[in-house]
C-alpha cells in the first residue's frame, strides 16, 4: 500500500477512534464522574498492555531508561493533561466552545513547527485548515449562525485554549521520539499517564464529587480504555511518522463529524443538511491541503 494512502487511512481511524470517544463520554454521563473515568481507563490500559508487551519492555529496557524523561513527559501531556482539562473545561464553558477551540489545533501545529523548526504551512495547508475549521463550527453550532454570534469566552475556553496547545506540542514532539518498539512506548507512556492521573482522581473522592462506575461506567471506560487510549494513540503516532505533524495535524478536525454521525447511528441524534455541509468541508479541505502539498513540507 503507498504509503500516504496508508497515513490518510490510520489517521482517519483515529478520528473516527476519538469521535467515538465523544460518544463515550456522553454515556458515561451520571454512571462515573470525570477523574475517576480518566484514571480507571489509564488503570485498564496499562493492565492490557503488561500482559503482552511486558517482554518487549524487557527487551527495550536500555533505551527505556535513556530516554525515560522524555517518554515520561509525552506520556503525561499527550495521554494525561489533554484529557484533564478537556473534561474540566467542560465544567466552565460549552460542548460548542470546546469543538470550535479544539477545531484550531492544526494552527497550533503550524505555529510550533514554524518558531521552533522554521518549518512553514503551505498556502493550501492554510486554506484547508479553514475550511475544516468552518466544518466544525458549522457541526459545534448545530448550523445555527446565531448561536455562533452569541457565544462568549471564558475561564473553560481558557482551559481548553491551553489544552489544545499541550497536544499541539505532543504532536510536534513525536518527531523526537526515541527508535523504540511501539508496545514498549505504549507501556511507558500509558504508566506515566496513570501516575499524573493518580492525584485528580483521590481529589475528586476527597472532595465528595466522585461518581463510582456501574455496569455501563466500567463498559464506557473499558471501551475509552482500548480504543482510544491505545488502538488511536498507536494509530496517530504512525500516521505522523508517514506524513509529518503539519498535515496529520488537519485530521483532527474529522473528529466531531465523526462523532455526529456516530450519535445518529448509536444514540439517534437526527442528521441535518449542515451535517452534510460540514462533513464535506472538512474533507474538502484536507483534500486540498493534501493534493497541493509540497515535496519537504512536514
Amino acid at each position: 500500500m503507498n504509503p500516504v494512502l496508508r497515513a490518510y487511512i490510520l489517521l482517519a481511524l483515529t478520528a473516527a477512534i476519538w469521535g467515538g470517544n465523544v460518544i463515550a463520554g456522553k454515556l458515561a454521563v451520571g454512571h462515573i464522574s470525570p477523574m475517576l473515568l480518566t484514571m480507571i481507563r489509564w488503570v485498564m490500559a496499562l493492565g492490557l498492555m503488561l500482559l503482552f508487551a511486558w517482554p518487549q519492555v524487557r527487551r527495550d529496557r536500555a533505551v527505556i531508561r535513556r530516554h525515560l524523561p522524555f517518554l515520561i513527559l509525552l506520556g503525561a501531556i499527550g495521554f494525561a493533561a489533554f484529557n484533564l482539562l478537556f473534561y474540566t473545561a467542560l465544567q466552565y464553558t460549552s460542548a460548542i466552545n470546546v469543538a470550535i477551540v479544539q477545531g484550531g489545533m492544526p494552527a497550533i501545529i503550524f505555529l510550533l513547527n514554524f518558531v521552533l523548526f522554521h518549518i512553514r504551512a503551505t498556502v493550501a495547508q492554510v486554506i484547508g485548515f479553514i475550511l475544516t475549521l468552518v466544518g466544525v463550527a458549522i457541526v459545534a453550532a448545530n448550523g445555527s449562525l446565531g448561536r455562533l454570534l452569541a457565544l462568549e469566552v471564558n475561564f473553560g475556553d481558557a482551559l481548553m485554549l491551553i489544552a489544545v496547545v499541550i497536544y499541539g506540542g505532543y504532536t510536534v514532539a513525536l518527531r523526537f521520539k526515541p527508535d523504540i518498539h511501539w508496545q514498549s512506548m505504549m507501556t511507558v507512556l500509558s504508566a506515566a499517564a496513570l501516575l499524573m492521573t493518580i492525584p485528580f482522581a483521590a481529589w475528586e473522592i476527597a472532595s465528595g464529587a466522585a461518581i463510582w462506575p456501574d455496569t455501563q461506567g466500567y463498559i464506557t471506560t473499558a471501551y475509552t480504555a482500548i480504543f482510544p487510549s491505545l488502538v488511536s494513540q498507536v494509530l496517530y503516532i504512525k500516521g505522523n511518522e508517514i506524513i509529518g505533524s503539519n498535515r496529520a495535524g488537519l485530521f483532527v478536525n474529522l473528529v466531531p463529524i465523526f462523532g455526529t454521525l456516530m450519535s445518529v447511528a448509536i444514540i439517534g441524534e437526527e442528521l441535518h443538511l449542515f451535517h452534510i455541509v460540514a462533513l464535506v468541508l472538512v474533507l474538502g479541505g484536507i483534500a486540498i491541503a493534501e493534493r497541493r502539498r509540497q515535496a519537504g513540507t512536514a
